[in-house]
């Protein structure tokens, strides 16, 4: 296609006017030639030459001047155009079918939770210029009413045993205060948490007196502001306690209480979207990889593999778009460690890296929804009493959630989000009225179900890049407190992809290598 063979009257005042800008455009249009639009273009630059020439060209240097001007103008907007459509762009002159993800980016992460959206919102914030990292993210359900983020209680406490977990909630409680000054969106409105701020008040017997008084040194040590109250100041201070039973209490002053979870998930998505991550609905079914062995004098001669391809199925398809990415962020949260299998993680020999599975399962817990019009009313704490029972206010109406994480053997089926209603008058009624009176009279008015991202090894989160997979990162296993830690957690992994270590907060004992090792971090105050 020569522009010269096409406009005939005009070949020898273009090659006059054009000299070697002509000759470069060539090059570019011949490596184009199968893209109409391009043509098109071409065809109106030179229809504007020829009107130029046939009104004015008469007029000598000066029209010289102001057509040249004209086409370099229009020259610069083809040579976009032109660099766009060669090999290693991202530009197509086709549409692309809504809602598929891209054929390539650098960073996918797989679920869209409160944790993914954190880790793809802090991968933005640290990164300059913004688009020089592409980040993906990948949720498998739109509607997000399976999502275990928006089932949650929605509770943030920093009384934990564990200095890793009290520094985690702290960070994330002074995000949330703030919560405008990083999650605000230019001309958007601003996201309002509902952040209650009652605190938390655990109540401890006699057995379990000493561990309380344990964890209150580790968590004043590390900054929380938490009250030791014996039966008869906790009277004093919530009359409305039966303190029968109760050995010593624990109090939150600060940094505690509950908030929307869904408002934290839309706002660390709105802003993430907003700064150029791009996200998928659909389902991570797979990964392509390829594999290379090393020898490692504590682990003997391991097989490392590395993720080259995600393969990700669009719903109701069963279709899927392969999607080329160098790093592999796993924060599924319940269904984590399925996604470690697809890779080969846990397929091996019993007590070598890779035969040792990702230990994070789903596990249902219920919430249920009570009246009471009578109950302890506005300064009602999160209260989480010795036999496992907890409570807080839902609103101003007489309203309070309450639950109770079952033992081992009561695991219930979690195949399903089904809610169990005798569980609460079995085993939560009678433990919940005796501690708070006023509950003797109730009527349940609802009650939902969600996944705990259970970390069946010792029910804390999971950290870091992978052993056996070395550009597959992890961060899951939370076991119910992975809502209220997630902007620290973002933070923390950002760190760990960007820096290569951690900068704010040391983690490094929440890693997931202790797995391989068999040294778990026990955490004492599980809810």
């Amino acid at each position: 296609m020569l522009i010269y063979g096409r406009f005939p009257e005009i070949t020898a005042l273009s090659k006059e006017l054009i000299g070697p800008t002509m000759s470069h455009w060539q090059r570019l249009l011949s490596r184009m030639h199968h893209f109409q639009a391009v043509s098109m273009q071409a065809q109106t630059v030179y229809t504007r030459i020829l009107s130029h020439r046939t009104r004015h060209v008469s007029t000598g240097v000066s029209t010289r001047s102001d057509l040249l001007k004209s086409l370099e103008l229009h020259m610069k907007n083809m040579r976009k155009k032109a660099a766009a459509a060669l090999p290693g762009s991202d530009w197509s002159p086709y549409e692309m079918t809504p809602g598929l993800p891209p054929e390539r980016v650098d960073i996918l992460i797989v679920g869209g939770g409160v944790v993914g959206w954190s880790i793809a919102y802090w991968l933005k914030r640290k990164t300059r210029p913004r688009d020089s990292l592409r980040v993906l993210v990948v949720e498998k359900d739109p509607t997000y009413a399976q999502a275990s983020t928006v089932l949650s209680a929605g509770g943030i406490r920093q009384q934990f045993s564990l200095a890793e977990n009290i520094q985690l909630s702290l960070a994330s409680a002074d995000f949330l205060k703030n919560i405008n000054d990083h999650l605000g969106v230019l001309n958007e409105d601003p996201v309002d948490l509902q952040f209650n701020h009652s605190g938390y008040l655990f109540v401890a017997s006699e057995k379990g007196a000493h561990v309380m008084e344990a964890n209150y040194q580790t968590q004043r040590y590390a900054g929380a502001k938490v009250k030791l109250l014996s039966p008869t100041q906790l009277k004093v201070m919530f009359p409305w306690i039966n303190t029968d039973g109760v050995a010593l209490a624990s109090y939150g002053l600060e940094n505690e209480g509950w908030f929307d979870p869904w408002t934290l998930l839309y706002a660390f998505r709105r802003k993430a979207l907003s700064m150029g991550v791009e996200q998928c609905f659909g389902e991570v079914t797979g990964f392509n990889h390829r594999v290379h062995s090393v020898e490692n004098k504590e682990m003997g001669r391991l097989h490392i593999k590395r993720i080259t391809h995600a393969n990700v199925q669009m719903p109701n398809s069963i279709e899927f778009q392969p999607v080329e990415c160098t790093v592999v962020i796993n924060a599924a949260g319940a269904n984590s460690g399925k996604v470690a299998e697809m890779v080969g993680i846990g397929y091996g020999p019993q007590g070598m890296v890779k035969g040792t599975p990702i230990p994070v399962e789903p596990r249902k817990r219920y919430i249920y929804v009570v009246h009471c019009p009578h109950g302890p009313g506005m300064d009602t704490p999160f209260l989480v009493d010795y036999s496992g029972v907890y409570l807080r206010r839902e609103g101003l109406g007489g309203n309070y959630i309450t639950g109770l994480s079952p033992d081992e053997v009561e695991e219930p089926n979690s195949t399903n989000l089904d809610v169990d209603h005798d569980f609460f008058h079995e085993k939560i009624w009678a433990n919940l009225a005796h501690r708070v009176p006023a509950f003797e009279c109730l009527k349940v008015t609802s009650a939902w179900a969600g996944f705990y991202d259970y970390n069946t090894f010792d029910q804390n989160g999971l950290l870091g890049i992978h052993h056996q997979v070395r550009n597959m990162y992890f961060a899951t296993g939370f076991s119910g407190h992975g809502l209220q830690q997630s902007p620290a957690i973002g933070r923390a992994m950002a760190e760990l992809i960007l820096d290569g270590s951690y900068q704010t907060l040391n983690l490094s004992a929440l890693d997931v290598k202790r797995i391989f090792y068999e040294e778990p971090l026990l955490e004492k105050n599980i809810v």
